[in-house]
């Protein structure tokens, strides 16, 4: 057993059942809904980041604060990329 972020992860099928952005086990994925799933986990990392950002901002911590504001801005210029690649 292995303690992360205050969660004991017991087993593989424990972290699968954690993770936020889920694997896409399809045989074959067309390059249109490619593009959709990747902007959709972009949307749902921008969440995650959000929430975090909110944990460090209580916390004082402004490194941390500051790093999450860069990698949100990142993730909504690819979320807002991957978005007009499918119109």
């Amino acid at each position: 057993m292995r303690k992360v972020g205050g969660t004991t992860i017991r087993s593989i099928g424990h972290i699968a059942r954690l993770q936020r952005i889920h694997d896409s086990d399809e045989e074959f994925t067309g390059p249109t809904e490619m593009l959709r799933e990747l902007h959709a986990d972009n949307k749902a990392f921008v969440e995650s980041l959000r929430a975090a950002h909110v944990v460090a901002s209580k916390a004082n911590d402004y490194a941390t604060t500051s790093l999450i504001e860069v990698w949100i801005d990142e993730a909504e210029r690819r979320a807002w990329f991957l978005f007009e690649s499918t119109r």
